[in-house]
């Protein structure tokens, strides 16, 4: 079995997914003018602005909620991975894919609040929503949404549980039965409450953990300021072949840079295109924007933090996959949480294992709460208009038991399967939002008229020439009635 899984990750992760999330991210800048960039300023003042409402949730509501599934073990065992099998130079890589990743999560992002649909008194949406609006291919939304199910409710989940029950083992000498068995408790609480309790939870712990795991990586870099620089050095020199020791693993830099990249900050796979959907904005592309920002915070931030840590006090191995060691610094630790756990202990004796098992308690179990969110999404979408309960029942235990097995099973099995999901989403979502490029120029080309003209943008689907986006076309006639009342009243 695990050589299947084995198999089946060479086929998805093969160099094509690397040059088309690259490409695609290339592509998306050049076509919006690097709105990733220009709009930086705007980005952090859209993120407080708009309240959430009975039916949907506020702008940073759901970006705490995206960035509660992009921030996770990514940004702490990713990191470390990325070092141990691409060398230093899968840093710089990881930034260009954020970088370029920026203009791929406003693209999605902005599609997801055009195409959302109000099911019930929530407002849903994401990839399959924008595939059968936009794209008018019922079947490709379809298959997009059997494989989000199946990714986030079975494969992806395992990965951020093995993490904490690692990270628990490690510090407190806790078994991982007792975590697992902890983990479902404590998770199945929050979903059986519903969306409304999981955007909540994440609103209240992610700016906490994201602040205080960056605090303290500042503290350690700060105890080794001298390094720093020196540290930068080597990674631009690993990332292009210069630097005498890592020369020769410049595609396995760029190979492992773009997957770890991908897998920390999903832009363009489609994760946060449903908490974007949930949003209450008055146009789309304020919610893009606001997305776009959670890239940059999830890899140019944090994970930056870890990595310099990482390497300021020589706490890793380089060794490319099928091949001899490149630094060998450390005995019988396998890559991932351990190399972050050691760095600290390096700088703060008696703190690093706790600190960072706790960290990672929290950046994986607010990313299990946005998974069950997706998946429940996708679910809703293929359920249709029926309304199928018991459908979202067997999700959570299913969910549930995947949390319990992933905490108990090997690391290397879970890293699988999660690459297995996140991989075949990044396919089908970068190939949809390609496919949705010209409308979605054209929303930003009316944000930006609106805002030369002074105004606060509203949009109008009709206006803008964009077709399929039922929930505007319908709130804009609701509008003019309302403001036609007012006028004669």
């Amino acid at each position: 079995m695990e050589g299947i899984i084995n198999w089946l990750v060479d086929q998805v992760w093969g160099t094509g997914l690397v040059v088309f999330a690259l490409g695609a991210g290339l592509f998306f800048s050049i076509m919006t003018r690097f709105v990733q960039i220009r709009y930086f300023k705007e980005m952090i003042m859209l993120l407080f602005e708009g309240k959430s409402s009975e039916n949907g949730i506020s702008s940073f509501q759901a970006f705490c909620l995206a960035l509660s599934g992009r921030v996770g073990v990514g940004n702490i065992a990713g990191v470390a991975t990325a070092i141990a099998y691409g060398g230093p130079g899968a840093v710089f890589w990881m930034w260009i894919m954020a970088l370029l990743g920026g203009a791929s999560a406003f693209i999605e992002s902005t599609l997801a609040q055009v195409f959302k649909s109000k099911v019930g008194n929530e407002y849903r949406g994401g990839t399959p929503y924008f595939i059968e609006k936009g794209l008018k291919l019922k079947w490709f939304a379809v298959i997009m949404a059997i494989v989000v199910t199946i990714s986030y409710g079975f494969l992806t989940p395992g990965v951020q549980a093995n993490s904490i029950a690692a990270g628990m083992e490690n510090a407190f000498g806790l078994n991982k039965t007792i975590t697992g068995i902890f983990l479902v408790i404590l998770l199945g609480a929050i979903i059986f409450g519903g969306v409304k309790r999981i955007a909540s939870v994440s609103q209240m712990i992610v700016p906490f953990m994201a602040v205080g795991y960056v605090v303290v990586t500042f503290i350690v870099l700060g105890m080794n300021f001298a390094k720093v620089p020196e540290m930068f050095s080597l990674i631009f020199s690993s990332a292009f072949g210069s630097n005498q020791i890592f020369g020769g693993i410049v595609g396995t830099a760029i190979a492992w840079g773009v997957r770890r990249a991908i897998f920390s900050n999903v832009a363009g796979c489609g994760e946060a295109t449903y908490s974007s959907a949930a949003a209450e904005v008055t146009h789309p592309a304020k919610q893009g924007l606001v997305q776009a920002f959670s890239v940059y915070i999830d890899t140019i931030v944090v994970c930056t933090a870890t990595a310099l840590m990482i390497l300021v006090t020589g706490m890793y191995n380089v060794t490319p996959e099928g091949k001899d060691p490149i630094i060998q610094t450390l005995t019988n630790v396998d890559p991932g949480p351990a190399y972050t756990q050691m760095a600290v202990e390096t700088a703060l004796p008696g703190f690093g294992p706790g600190f960072v098992s706790i960290a990672i308690f929290f950046f994986a179990f607010t990313t299990l709460m946005a998974y069950y969110y997706i998946a429940e999404t996708t679910l809703v979408y293929l359920s249709g208009k029926r309304e199928l309960p018991w459908l979202k029942t067997i999700l959570k235990v299913v969910m549930l038991m995947m949390i319990f097995v992933g905490s108990v099973k090997s690391a290397s099995m879970m890293w699988a399967l999660g690459d297995i999901g996140f991989g075949s989403m990044a396919w089908l979502s970068l190939l949809a939002i390609l496919l949705l490029t010209k409308p979605t120029l054209k929303i930003l080309k009316d944000y930006e008229t609106q805002k030369k003209a002074g105004k606060d943008p509203v949009f109008d689907p009709i206006k803008v020439g964009i077709s399929g986006a039922d929930f505007w076309e319908e709130k804009c006639k609701e509008d003019r009635a309302s403001k036609d009342k007012r006028s004669i009243g």
